[in-house]
């Protein structure tokens, strides 16, 4: 009993000790990025990243926030995209999965096969552009134009499809004898036991959504409507355009900040994000389906 009880001691010792150096080394990329981030220019040209700032700067977030008002709103259409994305995306996910993982729903297979095959085939990005701006005139509603084309992922709809199908079949046959629908099974029965899989494809459907800057370079053409990834992006482009021009034209008055700005970017746009981690974290490892029928 003591040979085993050290062991077990020897085994834990190895595997924290292990999970925390993995977890230092971890930590260390976010640590390097904020330090950069708070690091002098030329500094970071001189000798390089590093995890303590050699000359403290504020001059990247300065440049960033040099006009607040267009970076709280740029924050703002981001958030709106993200929460309003999130939301309607994950809803239409979750019926589009329960109705075909029901048994009784005679296409559900022919249904399965059209979404799968659209995921071998494209018709391309022009007409994918034509059909969002000729016929959708997306340019004209830039709000709806930044939630619309990401709603439907077929990829999240096979992973939640494959956790709904592990749903016993007894809950929702008793469901129906008590004379409930489908939609009513949906929303009281099915979705809370989703929970899991449900909040993975919400974080993921988030990070997307939060992330992106290719919609708003596609159909956005007033700057108040620019979501946060892509004003970053028109910053530090208008960065490297003046560096290129200073060195061109040959009248030098000094180097735009650059490296510590990528850094600062880093640090603004995805602080959020990794907040939301830690609430949705506990559904990854956690299937409330356990135990739901008994006998």
């Amino acid at each position: 009993m003591a040979t085993k009880s050290t062991s077990n001691r020897i085994f834990n010792f190895t595997g924290y000790t292990f999970i925390a150096i993995l977890s230092v080394l971890s930590v260390i990329p976010f640590i390097m990025i904020i330090s950069s981030s708070v690091t002098a220019e030329r500094s970071i040209l001189r000798y390089g990243y590093s995890l303590i700032p050699r000359e403290f700067s504020g001059q990247a977030y300065a440049k960033i926030f040099g006009f607040p008002d267009d970076v709280f709103k740029a924050y703002g259409i981001t958030i709106y995209n993200t929460v309003a994305g999130t939301i309607l995306g994950l809803f239409l996910t979750a019926m589009t999965a329960y109705v075909l993982s029901r048994k009784h729903f005679a296409w559900r297979n022919k249904f399965s096969f059209f979404f799968y095959f659209t995921t071998l085939f494209s018709g391309g990005i022009v007409p994918w552009y034509i059909l969002c701006v000729r016929f959708l005139h997306f340019k004209d509603m830039p709000l709806i134009a930044q939630v619309v084309p990401y709603l439907f992922s077929v990829f999240n709809i096979i992973i939640v499809k494959s956790f709904m199908q592990a749903i016993p079949d007894a809950i929702t046959e008793s469901a129906k004898i008590d004379g409930a629908g489908d939609f009513r099974i949906f929303i009281q029965l099915i979705f809370p036991l989703s929970k899991p899989v449900l909040a993975s494809i919400a974080l993921f459907i988030a990070i997307g959504y939060w992330n992106d800057w290719y919609l708003s370079f596609m159909f956005v053409q007033k700057s108040s409507y620019f979501s946060l990834q892509f004003y970053l992006y028109k910053i530090l482009s208008a960065a490297e355009a003046l560096n290129r021009i200073q060195s061109l034209s040959g009248n030098y008055v000094g180097e735009m900040p650059k490296e510590n700005v990528k850094m600062a970017m880093a640090v603004i746009a995805t602080g959020p994000i990794i907040l939301l981690y830690p609430f949705l974290q506990k559904y990854f490892v956690k299937g409330l389906t356990i135990g739901a029928v008994k006998g």
